[in-house]
């Protein structure tokens, strides 16, 4: 047992993460399988899930599949697909009361383990592959949700400003994949995928709740269909390129506001010694209502209708969104490099330092109140390979300086500058 209370262990291919705790009234249940981020394999890896939440061996109508939902006491489903670093994540979820709250027949932590082990290694199969309407009904599902994301303008640019940052890497890719993949797929060729997924997926299995290792490795040996060899090791992102020339793209289109997006990199990620810095100059420069790109660009200058900025610890990126007239485009962009050389100058007041350092308590407090947050913050520490508690991290914000956040912005390089803009404004 680590110093979180999460006992890990293993059973069949899956790491296994207990946290076994009287305090939750449900079972939280979380298996994240990842996958290194590749053209070839990342529009077909978005829609597997997709597919599996249709039907499985046991429940092969979808219908039957939401029934047997209803039966375990409307127990919660769920499944994500996004970037960690370089490699795409497909992360189920459950949610089920704890039996002894309710006055259930058989353990509802087995069905629901029984249920999960299904949906991932039985899918409902047609001639030896899924079926086909199933797959057609969640290409097109996928392919709605990447037309949406250009019909979402601010998505958009955020999607496109790391696109072209990242252009030779793997990073650039949308985890949904890409429409452009979509007409290939087909029943027979994404169920080889599927077969190559679960062989080769990296998997990590959580359990929050009134439970032990021992048994949770029983419940996953019983109903987890897999081998044994293990699948691919998550490698720390290789240290980021020295920035050369900033590169500027503008891009045209139906926009009736203008989104100027900022890529920046840094060596930080979130196994560095210095990560705690780095969220403090991410807090500090544009994660707040407090930042200096929302007051400066936004409150006192009027020129934008959002600012903000996030850090990718994972990756080594910062970013920086804003919403403004096309025709503020020069003055604004002028006032976002004049906070980040503030930031490089050390020009921080004691006031931003206090207030960012309340925020980051706060959000890692708040882990403690939900099971899928304890358990998101423990992959993140098997994910990077990096043992920091959450205690130690907090430890290391509240002890931060303003030369240890000049330290950090130091590292922060701007590498992309991306503009959005309406057709018809010259």
């Amino acid at each position: 047992m680590d110093k979180t209370g999460f006992q890990h262990g293993k059973a069949k291919r899956v790491r296994l993460h207990v946290l076994p705790t009287k305090r939750f009234k449900t079972f939280a249940i979380s298996l994240f399988a990842g996958t290194p981020l590749t053209e070839e394999t990342v529009t077909s890896t978005a829609l597997i899930p997709f597919v599996l939440r249709r039907g499985t061996a046991s429940y092969p109508e979808t219908i039957q599949f939401r029934e047997q939902l209803e039966q375990m006491y409307g127990a919660g489903f769920g499944f994500d697909v996004y970037k960690r670093g370089d490699y795409q994540m497909v992360q189920f979820r459950m949610d089920t009361i704890n039996d002894s709250f309710v006055k259930s027949e058989e353990s509802l932590l087995e069905s629901s383990f029984a249920f999960l082990g299904e949906v991932v290694t039985r899918p409902a199969l047609e001639d030896g592959h899924f079926r086909k309407s199933y797959v057609q009904a969640e290409k097109e599902n996928v392919r709605k949700k990447l037309d949406s994301i250009v019909n979402d303008k601010i998505r958009y640019a955020s999607e496109r400003c790391i696109e072209e940052m990242c252009s030779n890497e793997p990073y650039r890719l949308h985890p949904l994949g890409q429409r452009k993949d979509l007409d290939q797929i087909n029943a027979e060729n994404l169920y080889d995928a599927y077969q190559q997924w679960l062989q080769n997926s990296s998997m990590d299995l959580y359990v929050v709740g009134d439970t032990s290792l021992e048994e949770v490795q029983e419940l996953v040996t019983k109903y987890f269909e897999l081998g044994d060899a293990p699948g691919i090791t998550y490698k720390p992102n290789a240290s980021i390129r020295e920035v050369r020339d900033v590169k500027t793209v503008v891009e045209k289109l139906e926009v009736s506001q203008g989104k100027l997006n900022l890529g920046l990199r840094t060596s930080i990620n979130y196994s560095d010694d210095l990560y705690a810095s780095a969220l403090m100059y991410n807090g500090i420069l544009g994660g707040y209502p407090h930042s200096k790109l929302f007051i400066n660009v936004r409150e006192k200058e009027s020129l934008a209708y959002y600012a903000s900025s996030r850090y990718d610890g994972h990756k080594g990126i910062g970013t920086i969104q804003s919403g403004i007239e096309v025709q503020n485009y020069e003055k604004a962009l002028e006032i976002i490099q004049r906070q980040l050389e503030e930031m490089r100058a050390g020009n921080i007041t004691e006031l931003e330092m206090s207030q960012t350092k309340a925020m980051i308590r706060n959000l890692l407090r708040e882990i403690d109140d939900s099971a899928f947050e304890m358990i998101a913050y423990d992959f993140n520490r098997q994910f990077s390979g990096k043992d920091r508690s959450r205690a130690e991290l907090l430890n290391q914000v509240e002890n931060i300086s303003i030369d240890d956040v000049k330290a950090a912005a130091l590292t922060f390089e701007l590498d992309t500058i991306y503009f959005l803009k309406g057709q018809e404004e010259e």
